[in-house]
């Protein structure tokens, strides 16, 4: 079989039963169920939230993207094999030890293949909850000309490039474009301070200002268990990206929990402990494919400023990236996912044909 046939790369086209749009995103697609199939599934499976809950089926993708743009491979390879189920094996695993540990419920119900999640609504809180252990990326790009106020914290003179901060840091972001907030700039991804959540709390989703603390406790929380389980493993946990959002319990109370994917090779930089300790930066994450891509284009700039960004979406699209490429950063996320959840990940010969055949047989979501 094509080793391009064993790439899920397009997923918002399954016949799952569904009356509203399909929505995609870089990487997930999402399928509102109907009314009527989410009651089902709720009595059905006897999943523990209000019998009105909308559900909806996650369909991740192999798609591959960094820089805000989705990069594709030579020989019709349209995403990396084993990516999805890579990404998914690793945020289940965090999310059960999440449950274990007491932290917080996620919004997955349900995980009936390696690709596909049956999660719950959830209103999301609009902020990108950052966590920073280490001095690295674009914080490092910044420091380097001469900032040192980072989302209200300031840092000291004097540091390295991917040197340890002298504590965790939360750089929160907007998720999404908020309009009408004092101070804050109505663009997507834009660095805020504590005060200005806590000044416009309602305007980012939180119900309370007490849940603004609970969601500061999930993020260090979620973050310490994950580096902590890495570290056993002598990989270093270097910064996170964790989303939270409201659902409802079955008595119908507001709960704050977790929501897309956590501590995942795309949402974390991870890097191998060992060669950290010899003076060397090996990254086990996206991080990799994005240096990678740094190098591989004569003018970096373009994948670097957000000015550019019809120039670097024209740029994916023109370029077929090498198929070696593209395997190595297979063998990047299959490799962390397996010495994460110590078990082996195994790449379909046909994902779709057997999501398909699960939501038709055992769901009865697909005529």
């Amino acid at each position: 079989m094509n080793l391009a046939d064993k790439v899920l790369s397009v997923n918002n086209d399954l016949p799952i039963r569904t009356d509203a749009p399909v929505h995609s995103g870089k990487v997930r697609s999402v399928y509102w169920l109907t009314d009527a199939d989410s009651k089902r599934l709720i009595a059905e499976k006897g999943y523990n939230v209000a019998s009105d809950t909308p559900l909806a089926i996650m369909v991740i993708s192999d798609r591959m993207s960094a820089f805000d743009c989705v990069w594709h491979g030579e020989g019709g390879m349209k995403g990396v094999p084993g990516k999805g189920a890579a990404l998914n094996a690793i945020s289940n695993h965090w999310f059960k030890l999440f449950n274990e540990q007491g932290l917080a419920e996620s919004h997955i119900l349900d995980i009936p293949h390696p690709f596909v999640w049956i999660v719950q609504k959830a209103k999301p809180v609009m902020i990108e909850a950052i966590c920073r252990q280490y001095i690295t990326g674009s914080m490092w790009r910044s420091y380097v000309k001469g900032e040192r106020d980072f989302c209200g914290i300031e840092l000291s003179e004097g540091l390295e490039k991917d040197s340890k901060l002298v504590e965790l840091l939360q750089t929160p972001s907007t998720k999404g474009i908020l309009e009408g907030i004092p101070g804050v700039p109505a663009v997507d991804d834009v660095n805020i301070t504590r005060k200005n959540i806590e000044d416009n709390y309602e305007a980012f989703n939180f119900k309370s200002l007490d849940d603004i603390t609970l969601y500061e406790k999930l993020l260090t929380e979620g973050f310490d268990l994950i580096s902590n389980a890495l570290a056993k493993l002598d990989q270093i946990f270097v910064d996170t990206k964790f989303e939270f959002g409201y659902v409802k319990d079955k008595a119908g109370n507001d709960k704050l929990i977790y929501m897309d994917e956590v501590g995942t090779p795309d949402s974390s930089r991870i890097w191998d402990g060992e060669q950290y300790r010899g003076g060397k930066v090996v990254e086990n994450s996206k991080e990799g494919f994005r240096q990678l891509l740094l190098k591989h284009f004569p003018d970096p700039d373009i994948l670097l400023n957000k000015d550019r960004m019809e120039e670097r979406l024209a740029l994916a699209v023109d370029n077929e990236l090498p198929t070696e490429v593209l395997m190595q950063v297979s063998k990047t996320y299959t490799d962390i996912a397996e010495k994460i959840t110590g078990e082996k990940i195994v790449i379909s010969d046909n994902p779709k044909a057997e999501i398909v055949a699960i939501l038709r047989e055992q769901y009865q979501l697909i005529d």
